[in-house]
This record gives structure tokens, C-alpha cells and sequence, in this order.
């Protein structure tokens, strides 16, 4: 079954009366629960915490994650990607090659067995794949192949928080793609950017497919799918005037236009007692805070063969006071590769002072200087005078200090900066990340000698991609953008149930029990994923039960609407119910559905 419906019907023609569920919703959130999704999913009885970013997922949140889950392996099966599914723990060798066991940090899992050696427990599994196809992919006529897995991963978040928007575990589905060269995997990579967006599609949400970084991989390849929700941890930037959307890491800040002004201003030491930040000196001079310049002190080591360090260079980053520094950019800079910020030992010696007071003028001793664009066509600007308590005003370049060592893209945009296409000015808006494609290139097969056979016979690395879907994470996003001051509003087609039938004194009437079995039935007929509530509650209880949990078609059944010949139908969303006549409801209620 293809199209919105399938995501309606994947749990479809199991009988399932709320006497033989399990519903255990709460009138209050616990106290650690921060954002709606988490309280919400707490008090509807989706999830159960075990520990600190550790949940057990109860029965009504399993039938929306076996949803999400079907939906997405419907897309990639239709994409054409292979399931399998790899070992949680994985043995520390593969990760070796790599160089990945040493460089990923606490976040990686480590364990060892009862022999004393070393396991991860995956947080993805490229260095597993990629020894998938080394050993099964010899040649160029099996590619290309995409593989896939549903599974679960973990990873050590040094704050976990949010429920399941920032767990430690989690189900994450992750595909990896292998072809033969660059042409072939960028095709590959479109066909999983299109899938993505028929998933995204289905699920009834609102999002934004965004340009991300690629990371010290390089090229272009990478996006982000953006759930638009007030709480998203992330900054989406986007033009809205044009197709243009990137995520503020990957989003390019434009060089200003037009020539630097010339000095206006002799250059002076101005008492600045106690103001060590930007806004108190700006506040303080009188001055906007966009003509001041702030100094941010990096540095770079260089190791030897054992690691140990033999060379550092400290660097000084001039950006301008109401802008903040972006450090993938920063990243990217030549020589500030795996950049680290400077001790306050290494600022005192080249800078004499301590922080808060700091500029390129009057320096102890040398260290390369790398402005933002911005600040190279700044003039008559307010820096640090390297002293306590003194800045210096009027500073410009070539007539105070020479033109700086490079001039580069160091910040992050803001709202009503130029679009980097040419078509308007950019905005931004928050959003929580549930997706990612992205093309690896060669990284993890030339590390592990992952090579096939091409036509000539000759030996050649994999061109590889991968691409994730955060499984548990998305219900949280759907959550944080569909709720109202009564629980959640699921979209059809993720909801643990899309249909519940309410009869009220089901136990007291031979009437409303036998009208409710025959719709209940009926619908199960119709491959409608139903419940019937025949717990006995009263009606605000059983009410307030299915708004918090949110199911978006409800029926009401009481004898006083069966004297009428009508049942109540309720969306979720809809501020009153609608009578409808017994012999039509299950016709009504279908109707909404398409909608």
C-alpha cells in the first residue's frame, strides 16, 4: 500500500479493546521533564524513565514508533535499500582503523569483555558496514548497494535532557550507500535526499530540508531535515523570498559591499573602568555596539610522532561586537584546523593582560591575526588596549595596524542579512533535526581498505554515503509541533490508534455496547486501526484520557444520541463535536482521514 494511507492501516486488523491495552496516563509531569514533548509523552504514558537519557518505551509509544518505523522501511525498501541489521556491540578493532576508537571522544561507549578486550556499543555503524562490503563486494558489477538497518544505538550525551529529543539510546534507522565513483554515489545520494522527503511527506509534519556542513570531509553534500518547532535546538536559516535554507553552521555570511570608509578619527586610549565586554563599552562610550570589535584568542599545536606537542601558534579572531563566532567556520580557516581556545597562560604572554581587555594593538608578542569580513571594511572601531580597564577608539587598518593575516567568514548570519542567492534577505526560525543525508566520499574505505574490482580489474576505494532517521527522536518533534493545553494531536498517520470509540455507560446499556461493537467492528473490517474504550470510566475521564493522548478521530456513543439515530465525531483539533447519523459515521470518520 503506498501514499498517506499506508500510514494509517501498518497496525491495522488487530483487534484491540482498551480493557486488554495498557493505558497509564498521569495528571501531572514529573518534575525533570523541560519541553512539552517530554512532559506530554510522560503523562500520556508513552514513555517510562529508566535513568538519565534512558526510557522504556511502554505500549501506546511502541505503536507510534512501529509506525514511524514502517513508514520509513516502506520509503527505503521503495528507494531501493537492502535491510540488515548489525550488532549493537561492535569489536574496537574496527573503530581502530579508523582512528574513530580514539578520536570520538565520551560520547563513544567503550566496554571490555570477561578477556580484556575492547567493545563499542554503536552510536552508528560506518566502520561496520564498511567491512560488510569489503569482504562481499568485489566487484564493480554489484554496485551500486545501499543497506539499511532499524536499531538501536547509544550514545554517552554529556547532557541528556528533553526526553527523546536528547537521549543517551535511542532507535536510529541508518543507511550507507556504495558505488563505483563520484557520479554514481551523488546519484545515489539523490535518490536518498527524494526519499527522504516522500517519508518527511507522510509523516504530516511541517519541515525545512536545510544545506548542512559537511564536516572536515568537505564538498557540498549534506542535508538536514528540520522539524519547525519553537524548541528545536537548532538555528535553521532561511531566505524567504527563494528556495535557499541552510543550517546556521552552513549558512554563508556575505563579504559587505562596497570600499572600506576612510578615518574619520585620531586613534586614542579611553578609560574604561571595569567594562571588560562589548555591550558595557558600547553602552558606556555611547556607541552602537556594531562599532566595537571583539578579540577571541585561539590556538593550534603541532605533535610529534609520539603526540606530544613540539610547536603552538596562537591566533587572534577579530569579529565585530554584535556578532558571534561560528566555529565549523572557523574550522575551515587555513591553519586553524582542530583549533583549540588559548589558556590564559598563552593569552598573558602574548597579550600581556588578561582576558576582557585584549586587541591587535600593542601585542607581547606576535600571533596571526584572522578578521571576519566584516571587520575588514570596518573603520574608526573600539578594540581592547591590552589593560585593565582601557580600550582604544578610533582604530584603523593600514594606518594603526597593518591589514590583517587573512580576512575570512567567522560568523554566524543574523536575521535581515543578505541571502547568499542573490533574492532577498534571511530569516530564522528554530528546528529540531530528525534526519541527514550525507555523502562520505572515500573516508571510511580508504581507511579500512575497503576496495572493489572495476573494469579494468583494477583495485578502487568505495564512494560511500550515509544517511539517519531518527526514529524515537521524530514522535518527540510531531509532539513539539502538534499539542494544545490538553495533550497531544497526533498526525493520522503516527498516532498509536487513529480512531477511538467512546461509549458512554457501555456497561449499563445493551444499546450503546451493541452500536459500539458494530462500528468497532465495522471499522477493524475497513482496516481502521480502532480501539474501543470499554474500561467503564466516566465520561470527563475518558475524554480527557484521549485528548491528552492525543488519538485524532474520536466517536462518542450514549443512548440519548442512539434515540436520535446519531453518534458525536470529534477531531482532535475541532472545538465541538458534529452529530452524524449511525448509519454514516464510519463513512465521516474515513473522510477526515483523506483529508
Amino acid at each position: 500500500m503506498r501514499g498517506k494511507w499506508a500510514g494509517l492501516f501498518c497496525l491495522k486488523s488487530i483487534p484491540m479493546k482498551a480493557s486488554q491495552f495498557f493505558i497509564s496516563t498521569l495528571k501531572e509531569a514529573p518534575a525533570d521533564a523541560e519541553v512539552v514533548s517530554h512532559k506530554l509523552m510522560m503523562r500520556a504514558g508513552l514513555i517510562k524513565k529508566l535513568g538519565a537519557g534512558i526510557y522504556s518505551y511502554m505500549p501506546m509509544g511502541v505503536r507510534v514508533i512501529r509506525k514511524v518505523e514502517a513508514i520509513v522501511r516502506e520509503e527505503m525498501n521503495r528507494a531501493g535499500a537492502v535491510e540488515l541489521v548489525m550488532p549493537v556491540v561492535q569489536p574496537a578493532e574496527l573503530w581502530q582503523e579508523t582512528g574513530r576508537f580514539e578520536k570520538m571522544g565520551p560520547e563513544l561507549l567503550r566496554i571490555q569483555d570477561r578477556h580484556g578486550r575492547d567493545f563499542v556499543v554503536q552510536p552508528t555503524s560506518e566502520e561496520v558496514i564498511t567491512d560488510i562490503a569489503r569482504q562481499e563486494l568485489k566487484s564493480y558489477k554489484q554496485l551500486p548497494k545501499n543497506f539499511y538497518q532499524i536499531q538501536t544505538k547509544f550514545r554517552d550525551e554529556r547532557r541528556p535532557r528533553f526526553g527523546l529529543m536528547r537521549g543517551r539510546e535511542f532507535i536510529m534507522k541508518d543507511a550507507y550507500s556504495f558505488d563505483r565513483d563520484q557520479t554514481a554515489a551523488k546519484a545515489s545520494y539523490q535518490v536518498m535526499a527524494q526519499a527522504y522527503r516522500r517519508i518527511f511527506d507522510r509523516f504530516g509534519l511541517t519541515y525545512r530540508a536545510v544545506a548542512a556542513d559537511s564536516g572536515a570531509i568537505g564538498g557540498d553534500l549534506s542535508e538536514e531535515f528540520q522539524v519547525i518547532a519553537a524548541t528545536g535546538e537548532d538555528a535553521i536559516v532561511y531566505c524567504p523570498g527563494s528556495d535557499y535554507a541552510a543550517n546556521m553552521e552552513k549558512a554563508e555570511a556575505l563579504a559587505p559591499q562596497g570600499p572600506r570608509p576612510s578615518p574619520s578619527q585620531a586613534m586614542a586610549k579611553t578609560a574604561t573602568p571595569g567594562k571588560s565586554t562589548c555591550a558595557d563599552v558600547a553602552e558606556l562610550l555611547g556607541l552602537p555596539l556594531s562599532r566595537t570589535v571583539k578579540s577571541l584568542v585561539l590556538a593550534t599545536d603541532t605533535t610529534n610522532e609520539h603526540g606530544e606537542i613540539v610547536k603552538t601558534q596562537v591566533w587572534l579572531l577579530l569579529l565585530r561586537g554584535d556578532h558571534d563566532m561560528n566555529e565549523i567556520k572557523v574550522n575551515k580557516v587555513a591553519g586553524l584546523e582542530n583549533f583549540r581556545f588559548a589558556t590564559v597562560a598563552e593569552i598573558e604572554d602574548h597579550f600581556g593582560c588578561k582576558p576582557g581587555y585584549l586587541g591587535p594593538i600593542g601585542l607581547q608578542k606576535p600571533v596571526k591575526i584572522v578578521v571576519d569580513r566584516e571587520v575588514a571594511v570596518m573603520a574608526d572601531w573600539v578594540c581592547g588596549a591590552n589593560e585593565a580597564d582601557f580600550h582604544i577608539t578610533g582604530v584603523n587598518w593600514g594606518r594603526d595596524l597593518p591589514e590583517p593575516d587573512a580576512v575570512a567568514d567567522l560568523r554566524n548570519v543574523v536575521a535581515g542579512d543578505p541571502s547568499p542567492d542573490g533574492k532577498g534577505v534571511l530569516a530564522i526560525e528554530r528546528g529540531i533535526e530528525v534526519g541527514h543525508v550525507f555523502y562520505l566520499g572515500t573516508k571510511y574505505s580508504r581507511a579500512m581498505n575497503a576496495t572493489f574490482l572495476d573494469e579494468n580489474g583494477k583495485p578502487q576505494p568505495f564512494e560511500m554515503g550515509c544517511y539517519g532517521i531518527g526514529i524515537t527522536r521524530l514522535p518527540a518533534a510531531a509532539i513539539e509541533q502538534n499539542h494544545d493545553e490538553r495533550g497531544i494531536i497526533w498526525p493520522d498517520a503516527i498516532a498509536p490508534f487513529t480512531v477511538v470509540i467512546c461509549p458512554i455507560g457501555m456497561d449499563r446499556s445493551e444499546e450503546v455496547k451493541q452500536a459500539a461493537e458494530k462500528l468497532y467492528a465495522e471499522m477493524l473490517a475497513q482496516g481502521v486501526d480502532v480501539l474501543l474504550d470499554d474500561r467503564g470510566e466516566r465520561p470527563g475521564a475518558m475524554f480527557a484520557d484521549w485528548e491528552l493522548i492525543g488519538v485524532p478521530h474520536r466517536v462518542t456513543i450514549g443512548d440519548k444520541s442512539l434515540k436520535e439515530g446519531v453518534v458525536e465525531y470529534q477531531h482532535r483539533r475541532d472545538a465541538a463535536a458534529t452529530k452524524v447519523a449511525v448509519s454514516d459515521v464510519a463513512a465521516h470518520v474515513k473522510g477526515r482521514m483523506a483529508v
